[in-house]
């Protein structure tokens, strides 16, 4: 787990990050009112520190592909081997994510496919590497998505 942070300037360099991954070491120095080597330093740090965990594309799925997007809630039916089930499923590329959550289901993937046989598919692989009963939501729309921010309280 990454330190917290609780430092002001680190806080806003960081929000700005989010916002803009590409954003400039001139504009987070300007934004910050630090030096540039003074920023690069920090960066560097919180990436170090595995606050900031990486950089990447956000690539229209549509275009990707893989226009069919859906929730997929597992529950074992075997319990002794429930915490095995992420690791086994990290190797399918159609999740992009994988979550333990509290309720009547043990966890929840968020995944994309190209086409319905493609989900049917892939809910049979996960059926058969995990031993798992699912229950799968189709995405009809997207309103928004990856809207990471930062708690404005720290404390």
């Amino acid at each position: 787990m990454a330190r917290p942070l609780d430092d002001a300037t680190d806080r806003l360099l960081a929000s700005m990050l989010v916002a803009d991954g590409r954003s400039t070491l001139k504009s987070l120095a300007e934004a910050s009112g630090l030096s540039v080597s003074a920023v690069q330093a920090r960066v560097r740090r919180l990436e170090a520190a595995g606050v900031i965990r990486g950089y990447f594309a956000d690539v229209d799925p549509e275009a990707a592909g893989l226009p069919l997007a859906a929730f997929i809630s597992l529950i074992p039916l075997d319990p002794e081997h429930e915490y095995e089930i992420p690791t086994t499923l990290a190797t399918l590329p159609e999740i992009e994510s994988c979550h333990s959550v509290a309720g009547d289901v043990s966890f929840m993937l968020f995944v994309r496919v190209a086409t319905p046989a493609a989900l049917e598919a892939l809910i049979r692989e996960i059926r058969k590497r995990t031993n798992v009963a699912t229950r799968t939501t189709v995405v009809l729309q997207t309103s928004f998505e990856r809207r990471t921010q930062l708690a404005t309280d720290p404390q």
